[in-house]
């Protein structure tokens, strides 16, 4: 069965590069149905390692399943790192419900994923191996001219791909989870390729920390090959999201960008302070399910607070930082479930993110904090983080200063680590309101909550100033 490669180049806007390394492929046997002897195990075990790759709750992988669409979004998405929490989308075909549809939403907020014309994405529609060869190169950034032909000829010419028995690139055939698993790790990890030497090193950096792990994948979960020890060089090829793929000696793999800097001479203002890795940053977006919070004009507080938490959880996750949140989706959880939640993670920094509301009277932003020490006893620095949050966001939405003000609020009184509620405007003021229900607002607040948690960890003495470009 034929169909037409051009939706694709409409449908599939790919633009970021993407990884790879040396690899220790996972033991066999993980996925029932990919034992030690299947042509696609050390790939789909490569994917897997860095949770990519995920197989059924009955621990099959399906390696002979074609691929859909929503499935294709979820493996570049997952390589990606892109924040794969279900929400709603702009698409009428794919629900908050669906398990892609925050991987899908993500790439469409990011500009690198988009649709069709009547605003449905057809995330069951299967995908064929020439729309997988525009999705990769579009993903890696390799030209093709807008032709399929051109696409195909970029993975060969890699070592991506190989073609058919017959000399083609069978362009229309229907392409499986086994096979689009080999493609993806190929374009990752330049070890599994059939071609060497398809990798171009050519940018120096520079190690910024006593010693900075190289690991098989850009995130913690691969395993690590070595080390680059501070002031070094280390020279590399390309960056997929926070990770630089570097060569270091003769090892080659990825390490955190935030740990690098691009000159020789070291200086502040490139320096990140090792010490935030170990930092956990808790996001409390208010209310949720059968808690509306306040509504006004059409809005609910609760939708207006996920979805500003969702935005500042997606810059700290291109930091070292490590962040969570009470909740990423339309649920409701209790004041004592938030509360258990950031003690259970060993919080380091809460921050609650409400709107406000006083019948259409009020308006500005306002920060509490908990001043009684015999409760939470770090009055002092939950005092800072207000200010410093405050500060932020009186800059970033240009609305009035209500200040920074002490609150008996639950979530900062019975919590045990520097603890901030933070009003973002009030929803029933028309004006407050028109910035709370707008994307470029929210967006705005969110690198407000952002650049002013970072302003309080540098007051407290850590080096964050390389982390101030991730809100640009």
């Amino acid at each position: 069965m034929k169909r037409s490669t051009f939706l694709v180049i409409l449908s599939f806007f790919l633009v970021i590069p993407l990884f790879g390394i040396k690899h220790t492929a996972q033991a066999a046997g993980s996925f029932t149905d990919v034992g030690a002897s299947h042509r696609a195990m050390k790939e789909i075990y490569y994917l897997a390692k860095g949770g990519i790759a995920q197989g059924s709750s009955a621990g099959e992988f399906s390696p002979n399943k074609r691929v859909t669409r929503a499935e294709a979004a979820t493996f570049i998405g997952r390589a990606l790192q892109l924040n794969g929490t279900k929400r709603p989308t702009d698409f009428k075909d794919v629900g908050s419900g669906m398990v892609a549809s925050g991987y899908i939403q993500s790439a469409v907020e990011k500009g690198i994923l988009s649709g069709y014309s009547d605003k449905s994405f057809h995330p069951y529609q299967e995908v064929t191996r020439g729309e997988m060869a525009v999705m990769i190169s579009k993903a890696f950034g390799y030209k093709y001219d807008n032709k399929l032909s051109v696409a195909a000829e970029a993975l060969k010419s890699r070592g991506i791909a190989e073609g058919k028995a017959d000399g083609s690139f069978g362009a229309d055939e229907w392409i499986i989870r086994a096979d689009f698993s080999v493609f993806l790790a190929r374009a990752i990890n330049p070890e599994f390729r059939v071609k060497e030497n398809t990798v171009d090193f050519k940018d120096s950096r520079w190690i910024n920390v006593d010693s900075l792990n190289i690991r098989t994948g850009p995130s913690d979960a691969y395993p690590k090959v070595g080390a680059a020890k501070q002031d070094e060089q280390v020279i590399s090829a390309y960056k997929v999201g926070a990770w630089n793929y570097i060569k270091y000696g003769s090892l080659q793999g990825f390490v955190h960008s935030a740990y690098l800097r691009d000159t020789a001479e070291a200086t502040n203002a490139g320096n990140v302070d090792p010490r935030i890795a170990k930092q956990v940053i808790v996001l409390d977006p208010g209310h949720g399910g059968g808690d509306s919070g306040a509504v006004g004009y059409g809005i609910k507080e609760k939708d207006v607070v996920l979805d500003t938490g969702l935005k500042v959880n997606n810059l700290f996750k291109q930091t070292p930082f490590q962040v969570k949140m009470t909740r990423s989706t339309d649920t409701f959880v209790t004041l004592s479930g938030r509360v258990s939640y950031a003690k259970s993670v060993s919080a380091n920094t809460f921050i609650s993110i409400h709107a406000n509301a006083s019948n259409g009277a009020g308006n500005g932003i306002e920060t509490y904090f908990y001043n009684a020490a015999y409760q939470n006893p770090n009055t002092d620095d939950s005092k800072l983080l207000a200010s410093k949050i405050q500060n932020r966001l009186l800059a970033a939405l240009n609305l009035q200063n209500r200040g920074i003000k002490h609150g008996s609020f639950h979530v900062i009184r019975e919590n045990t680590m520097p603890a901030v509620l933070t009003e973002l405007g009030f929803i029933d003021n028309k004006g407050d309101n028109d910035k709370l229900r707008s994307d470029y607002w929210r967006n705005a607040a969110a690198k407000a909550i952002y650049l002013g948690t970072l302003d309080y960890y540098k007051a407290k003495g850590y080096e964050v100033d390389a982390l101030y470009d991730v809100a640009k």
